[in-house]
């Protein structure tokens, strides 16, 4: 597996999976019936930058990442990572993340943020735990679950930088 810079070719390899996880409601606050146009202009356009996790000429993840806030917050950085039904279980996520943190650094970013991880979704909120992002807020029932209603949303932040010595 490797991963690369997306090209807007890609897209077509990365939308069926957009889709899906878009479709299940369950993990991003995307409409659950965005339609391929508007999916592209916020996964490809409106980032910084796009990556695709691919081997052997099939994509199977994708990650972004933008500047958080502008001004006095462009420092921090956000990331999206979707990985296909077909693809879970195999360390993409970790391997995308991972990626993304070292991507960060080269762009000048101090720290990296997710705004709104649904606590529901605990395979996430583990894995970003375990690769040293903390928990530094809680929306009370911010994000509306197809099965289980309002959940709460998390605030998940790490440093990246290395600290000025003394």
């Amino acid at each position: 597996m490797q991963i690369r810079q997306a090209t807007a070719q890609d897209f077509d390899q990365i939308w069926p999976f957009f889709k899906a996880i878009a479709a299940a409601g369950d993990t991003y606050a995307y409409p659950r019936d965005i339609d391929k146009n508007d999916a592209y202009r916020l996964w490809m356009e409106a980032p910084r930058k796009t990556y695709v996790a691919h081997d052997q000429g099939q994509i199977l993840g994708s990650y972004y990442i933008k500047t958080n806030q502008a001004g006095p917050g462009s420092h921090v950085c956000n990331c999206g990572y979707m990985v296909s039904s077909t693809a879970r279980g195999r360390g993409l996520a970790t391997a995308m993340c991972e990626h993304s943190q070292d991507v960060a650094r080269k762009l000048g970013y101090q720290a990296m943020q997710f705004n709104f991880v649904a606590s529901s979704n605990q395979g996430a909120v583990r894995l970003w735990r375990k690769l040293g992002f903390e928990t530094v807020g809680r929306l009370p029932k911010a994000f509306d679950h197809p099965d289980l209603g309002l959940v709460d949303a998390l605030v998940m932040y790490k440093w990246l930088a290395q600290a000025k010595p003394v």
